[in-house]
C-alpha cells in the first residue's frame, strides 16, 4: 500500500528579506587612522564593529548548551557571544582586566537574551588562570559543553629584526599556549557531543609578511585543530576551527596594523573592504550545532574571497 505524501510545512509569513550586495552591506571606506593602548576596546574604536547587537536573530540551534569563548568581551569572541546566547545557549566569556568595560556590555546582551552570563577576567599567558578556566565556567554555567578558544595578541612588525624575545613569547603564550592548556583542563569536563573550535585565521595558509609571528602561531593552531580532533573523536568531542581574513577588531587598532596603515585594511580583498564581527556568527554557531555533527577536524573561512579554505 503506497503512503500519503507528508504535507509541506506552511512557511513562516513576515517581511521579506532581500539579498544583499556583499561588496558594499558593510563600509568599504578606508577606516581613519587610530591607536590605542593594548588590549584595546571595542567601544573606543570609530566606527564601532558590528558584533550583531542588533541585526543576529536566534532560532533555538543552541538551547540549553553551555559555552566558555575567550576574548569574549570584543570582536569575534563577542559576536559568538551574542549569537550563542540568542540561540539558547549560557555563556562565559573570559577577557583581560583592562577590557571590562566591553565585558560588561556582552554581559547585559546575554541576559538580555534571557540567559546566564558568567565573567571571568583574568590574563591566558598565566599557565595557573588557564588550567583553571574551564572548571570556573562550569561551575558558574552549570556544565560545559562549548570551547571556543578566540582570544588572541598580534602586532604587526616589517620586519623579524624588529620582533623582541617578548613579543614573540607573548604571541606564543596567548595564541597557542593558552589553546592548549584550556582545551587540556576543558576535555574531562565535556560529554559526548561537546565542540571545541579554534579561531585561527587566513594567516594559517597565506602568512602576511608583517606578521610573522602571529602567522607562525595561526598555523600551529591549524594543526593543533586536525590533530585533536582525531584524538577527541575517540571521546565524541567535535574540534574545528573558524579561519576569517581581515576583520574590523580591536586587534587593529592596538598594533595590529602597520604605523599609517590601517586605511588600506581589508582594502585588498576581491570584495574591497574588512569584514565585520557579526558575519562570522553563523560560523560559529554551525559547527556548535547538530547541524554539524558529522564535520570534526575541518576549517571554516571567511575572507573576502582570499585564501583558503
Amino acid at each position: 500500500m503506497a503512503l500519503a505524501a507528508a504535507p509541506l510545512a506552511t512557511p513562516q509569513k513576515g517581511a521579506p528579506v532581500p539579498p544583499t550586495d556583499p561588496r558594499n552591506k558593510y563600509r568599504s571606506e578606508p577606516f581613519p587612522e587610530q591607536r590605542q593602548p593594548w588590549p584595546g576596546l571595542a567601544s573606543q574604536m570609530n566606527p564601532p564593529p558590528d558584533h550583531g547587537e542588533r541585526s543576529y536573530k536566534g532560532s533555538g540551534r543552541l538551547t540549553g548548551r553551555k559555552a566558555l569563548i575567550t576574548g569574549g568581551d570584543s570582536g569575534i569572541g563577542r559576536a559568538a557571544a551574542i549569537a550563542y546566547a540568542r540561540e539558547g545557549a549560557d555563556v562565559a566569556i573570559n577577557y583581560f582586566p583592562t577590557e571590562e568595560p566591553d565585558a560588561r556590555q556582552v554581559v547585559d546582551l546575554i541576559r538580555q537574551a534571557g540567559r546566564k552570563a558568567v565573567a571571568i577576567p583574568g590574563d591566558l599567558r598565566s599557565r595557573e588562570f588557564c588550567e583553571g578556566l574551564p572548571g570556573r565556567a562550569a561551575q558558574g554555567l552549570g556544565g560545559l559543553d562549548i570551547l571556543v578558544n578566540n582570544a588572541a595578541y598580534q602586532q604587526s612588525k616589517e620586519s623579524i629584526l624588529d620582533i623582541t624575545d617578548e613579543q614573540f613569547d607573548q604571541t606564543f603564550k596567548t595564541n597557542v599556549y593558552a589553546t592548549f592548556r584550556i582545551s587540556k583542563a576543558a576535555v574531562p569536563l565535556m560529554k559526548p557531543g561537546s565542540v571545541i573550535i579554534n579561531t585561527i585565521s587566513v594567516n594559517s595558509y597565506n602568512p602576511g609578511e608583517e606578521l610573522l609571528d602571529y602567522a607562525s602561531t595561526k598555523g600551529a593552531l591549524l594543526i593543533f585543530t586536525k590533530g585533536l580532533a582525531k584524538q577527541l573523536v575517540k571521546r565524541g568531542i567535535r574540534v574545528n576551527a573558524v579561519a576569517p581574513g581581515p576583520f574590523w577588531t580591536p586587534l587593529q587598532v592596538v598594533g595590529g596594523q602597520l604605523p599609517g596603515k590601517l586605511g588600506e585594511f581589508g582594502q585588498d580583498t576581491p570584495l574591497g573592504r574588512a569584514g565585520q564581527p557579526a558575519e562570522l556568527a553563523g560560523h560559529f554557531v554551525l559547527l556548535a550545532s547538530e547541524e554539524s555533527s558529522y564535520t570534526t577536524g575541518g576549517v571554516v573561512g571567511a575572507h573576502g574571497g582570499e585564501g583558503n579554505p
